[in-house]
């Protein structure tokens, strides 16, 4: 696309762009982490990466037994 277009043309798109981002609203990083933290713990009760998942309802559980040599 950028080919087909000018100097010109690809330095207003640029602007356009630029316009849009200044235009988005931000927030401190100290507030979104704050609310990433308080989310997460609020979830982890049922994230299966925190508490596991349940013996009954691994299907990658190990058979019990291993192998044997002989």
């Amino acid at each position: 696309m950028a080919r087909d277009m000018s100097d010109i043309d690809i330095l207003k798109m640029e602007l356009e762009q630029l316009k849009k981002e200044v235009s988005t609203p931000r927030e401190p990083v100290s507030k979104t982490s704050k609310d990433i933290m308080e989310w997460c713990e609020a979830a982890s009760g049922t994230d299966l990466l925190i508490t596991g998942v349940p013996d009954d309802k691994n299907p990658y559980k190990p058979e019990k037994g291993g192998c044997m040599i002989t």
